[in-house]
């Protein structure tokens, strides 16, 4: 599988979305032979109602899944992406950033949406503020690539408002969230259980590296807080089990109070490949 590294040194966010897009995609979907008329067709899970003549039984042979074609006129699903722009997201682990991790994440993901004639658009979170980065629309895919490889992280994330007007609306829609998660108080808590609904399908990507969770570190330290700036100095020894219980609480608090309908919770490491990653995203959405 693709790891980051070489990804990132591709310096191409298209290259990149589309080479891990094509790594999850094969065995999964197939295409008809390309020329004029040709119909770009997909694979999805079996759901009670659909006409059982529709499986592709000789995939079931080799899969053991009763899989469902679906052809891209079919695929008619509004997908918002949200990128989280605080400071935290530069955070680097062996030579892996976090934002970048992030951009080539929702730029594969993108062109599977785009695959699939999906309408989509991009909004950042950052310095308390919602912003819209590219409104659904013609050459979204094009013009999303554009903005996540221009997008830079700086400051803190404190909401502004309890709640964003853009996510009060009623349409049916999958809302992607790519972010560390980390929080002061319970402002990433707030944003997500303010936005959840019965008709809105949310998948929350929480993406960490092995020293934020596993803090093997000896001697001193000086860290410096992304958001803040502000600097202190530690012995890792003194403060690595205090530091490693709280990361436990956390993570567990959050799995705790986002089982939420409708919304799911996928942790990633910067050392994981992508194309895993996004295939523990489909296997949620089709659970």
């Amino acid at each position: 599988m693709q790891l980051a590294t070489d990804l990132i040194k591709l310096n191409n966010l298209q290259l990149a979305g589309k080479l891990v897009s094509d790594e999850l995609l094969l065995g999964i979907h197939a295409s008809k032979r390309s020329g004029v008329g040709t119909e770009f067709e997909q694979y999805r899970h079996y759901q009670p109602g659909d006409d059982p003549r529709r499986i592709d039984w000789k995939l079931f042979a080799r899969t053991d899944k009763h899989l469902v074609r679906e052809s891209a006129t079919e695929s008619n699903l509004q997908i918002r992406f949200l990128l989280d722009l605080s400071g935290s997201m530069n955070y680097t682990e062996q030579g892996v950033s976090r934002l970048n991790y992030a951009k080539i994440l929702l730029a594969s993901l993108a062109y599977l949406g785009y695959r699939q004639n999906d309408a989509m658009s991009l909004y950042a979170l950052q310095h308390g503020a919602l912003q819209t980065l590219v409104p659904a629309g013609k050459q979204a895919f094009q013009r999303i690539l554009f903005a996540l490889q221009n997008a830079e992280a700086s400051g803190p994330w404190v909401p502004t408002q309890a709640r964003f007007p853009e996510f009060q609306q009623k349409q049916k829609e999958l809302l992607v969230l790519v972010s560390d998660l980390l929080q002061v108080n319970t402002e990433w808590l707030d944003l997500v259980k303010s936005v959840a609904s019965p008709r809105r399908e949310i998948v929350l990507f929480q993406v960490l590296g092995d020293q934020e969770k596993d803090f093997n570190l000896s001697g001193f330290y000086r860290f410096k807080d992304l958001e803040t700036g502000r600097e202190v100095e530690v012995q890792a020894e003194t403060v690595r089990e205090t530091y490693r219980q709280s990361v436990s609480v956390y993570l567990k608090q959050l799995e705790d109070e986002l089982r939420l309908p409708h919304v799911h919770l996928i942790r990633v490491n910067l050392r994981e490949p992508l194309a895993r990653a996004l295939k523990d995203f489909l296997t949620r959405r089709s659970v």
